[in-house]
């Protein structure tokens, strides 16, 4: 009998190491899975804990003790990490977050169409406008370039300042320039097209122009445009990845370093409506046309979903994201604090062109990104 106990108990060992390799390659899987697939809820003091990926224009929005108070008492917190908008699209953490929010539309359909998310919806939006000093209207307006319409100053010939960055002129050109007659070329400073949407949004509007006024809508047509644009990004040397780097510089460091700056309004009025007084020589341009951003909340998880139900009907979030410069469906409160402050912006954009096609806008990002990295 002894001489089958042997091989019986060497047996029940290999069948025991066979069952832990089993259940150790399916708790990997699982575990695996986890990571690729949105984390269940997580709780703290009983309120749910919302992961929120978003762009750095609307950081400090999210970050607002008055939102923290009202999001409370609807028992959720927020946990905000920021990223530049599309960067946010490829991030390969992206189901780790409940909510991705990004500044475009573009980018929102990315993530939606990758993560198969809960929910979508328009929050907020604003348009596209130019940064820039008081010292370089003269030149700009002489040059048919701007204009000053209702207290607002719009680049009503923003076709012939695309040509004129094309063709590589400088300030110095632009007669009569009393107060910026520099060698520097005429650029308007943007972000870095790869990784944010303030970039990308440029590369729509200036895609039109070059298109003859015409949405880009065919690869033909995307390749012509991007042929005559990339100077417009490659001259300017180092990007930042999201928008709040180029406005910084923008109030910082003044008109030598930047005297045209792609931005958000919101940025600009964000900045003017939290300081008791700015630099009287800032100036708002508005393009005709322009496009405007919609900041598109992608709701990834059912704890997302849920925050997203709260963002969009609660009217004291609105009301704190007016402080924020934020446009949505009533302006009304954001256009008296912008009057308060004696800044002119207009209440209405009726010159508003609509950006390419995901795929059309990726491929002269891609065109743009090759000749960058070269």
């Amino acid at each position: 009998m002894k001489k089958f106990v042997g091989p019986m108990l060497a047996l029940l060992l290999l069948a025991g190491v066979g069952a832990g390799i089993v259940y150790s390659a399916r708790d990997k899987r699982a575990a695996d899975t986890a990571t690729t697939t949105a984390p269940a809820a997580k709780t703290e003091a009983g309120k749910t804990v919302v992961r929120v990926l978003t762009g750095s224009e609307k950081l400090d929005f999210l970050r607002d003790p008055e939102l923290a108070s009202v999001l409370a008492g609807q028992g959720i917190v927020l946990d905000v990490q920021k990223a530049g908008s599309r960067e946010i699209a490829t991030r390969p953490d992206l189901k780790t977050f409940d909510v991705a929010f990004p500044a475009g539309v573009a980018a929102a359909k990315k993530i939606a169409e990758a993560t198969g998310s809960r929910r979508i919806s328009n929050t907020f939006y604003t348009p596209m406008a130019i940064a820039s000093w008081r010292q370089l209207l003269p030149p700009l307006e002489a040059n048919g370039i701007v204009r000053r319409q209702g207290g607002v100053h719009y680049v009503v010939d923003m076709r012939r300042l695309v040509d004129l960055m094309a063709q590589g002129t400088r300030w110095k050109d632009l007669q009569p320039n009393p107060h910026y007659a520099v060698g520097k070329s005429i650029l308007v400073t943007s972000t870095d097209v790869r990784t944010s949407n303030s970039a990308a949004m440029y590369l729509a509007l200036a895609s039109y122009l070059a298109n003859d006024d015409n949405v880009v809508d065919s690869d033909a047509a995307a390749d012509a445009a991007v042929g005559r644009l990339i100077g417009l990004f490659s001259k300017q040397g180092y990007q930042e990845a999201s928008s709040t780097g180029p406005f910084e510089d923008y109030v910082t460091m003044k008109l030598g370093k930047s005297p045209l700056v792609m931005i958000y309004e919101q940025q600009f009025l964000q900045y003017a409506l939290q300081h008791d007084a700015i630099d009287p020589d800032m100036v708002l341009l508005y393009p005709q046309p322009t496009v405007l951003t919609k900041h598109t909340l992608v709701a990834l998880t059912d704890a997302g979903a849920r925050f997203a139900d709260v963002f969009d009907h609660d009217p004291k979030i609105r009301a704190i994201a007016a402080r924020y410069g934020l446009r949505g469906s009533d302006n009304t409160a954001l256009f008296a604090q912008a009057k308060a402050r004696k800044i002119d912006m207009p209440p209405t954009l009726v010159d508003v062109v609509d950006p390419p096609t995901y795929d059309l806008l990726e491929r002269m990002i891609v065109r743009i990104e090759t000749t960058l990295n070269q």
